[in-house]
């Protein structure tokens, strides 16, 4: 055997050792000796961006553009006539565009996450009196939470298998902030245009108050949700892929 074709077959096997022991392109590597590893960590985060957006099919993880809630149930007046509102399929967007402006690490752990605008897509269906109109119907739902800002907790725990650290979070909080919401409804029982503009003025006069009444079902499907995700992928990437010594 040539000498050069030793050569190739060498780059060729260390290439392969390379291959095979590096990281994931969807994981950015910091180092624990890094003075600047919270920043680090918050660039890896926002590395996971499109990764996220576009799904990671090897670790069997969907694309969260949309992600999918099962339902909310809202009771927005009190009273046996009370206005009620059940949103179900729904469709947030938005959630990979986020920005990390802080992380605090150990178990717990938190972080503050900006996203410019989750946008929500629903089916919508109502009973009850709204005001002084029987406000019974179904149609579509759509709201804009501008300038969204959730807050997240939790705790992790660690596990060794075949020589490699793993991370789980054993549970996760989420508190969502909003300073912009817009909320309308469509196609509400035949096109009723009476009913459908007594909902909206409703809806845009109390916006923020509707959000409130979200919020508690929103923050548990939320914090179910994003722990899914998270976990998914810190299953498939031990704490030595993207945490060097």
């Amino acid at each position: 055997m040539t000498k050069r074709l030793w050569v190739i077959l060498l780059i060729v096997g260390c290439a392969v050792a390379l291959s095979s022991d590096s990281s994931p392109e969807y994981v950015k590597q910091c180092s624990k000796s890094d003075p600047k590893l919270t920043a680090c960590l918050i660039d890896a985060l926002h590395h996971l961006r499109p990764y996220l957006s576009d799904g990671i099919p090897e670790i069997e993880l969907p694309s969260v553009e949309p992600f999918r809630m099962d339902e909310l149930t809202l009771s927005l007046t009190g009273g046996a006539n009370g206005y009620k509102i059940q949103l179900r399929d729904l469709y947030i967007k938005g959630a990979s565009n986020y920005s990390v402006e802080d992380i605090k690490l150990g178990s717990p752990f938190q972080a503050i996450v900006r996203m410019p605008a989750l946008i929500l897509d629903a089916h919508y269906s109502s009973s009850g009196v709204l005001i002084i109109l029987p406000a019974s119907g179904n149609g579509t739902f759509h709201a804009r939470f501008g300038d969204a800002t959730a807050l997240v907790k939790g705790t992790v725990s660690t596990k060794s298998q075949e020589g490699k650290t793993y991370l789980n979070v054993d549970n996760l909080d989420v508190i969502l902030g909003v300073k912009d919401v817009q909320m309308r409804v469509s196609k509400i029982f035949k096109n009723n245009r009476i009913l459908t503009e007594a909902i909206n003025l409703f809806l845009r006069e109390n916006g923020q108050e509707v959000l409130k009444v979200m919020e508690p079902q929103l923050k548990k499907k939320l914090s179910s949700l994003f722990a899914g995700i998270v976990n998914q992928l810190l299953r498939h990437v031990p704490v030595e892929s993207f945490l060097l010594p």
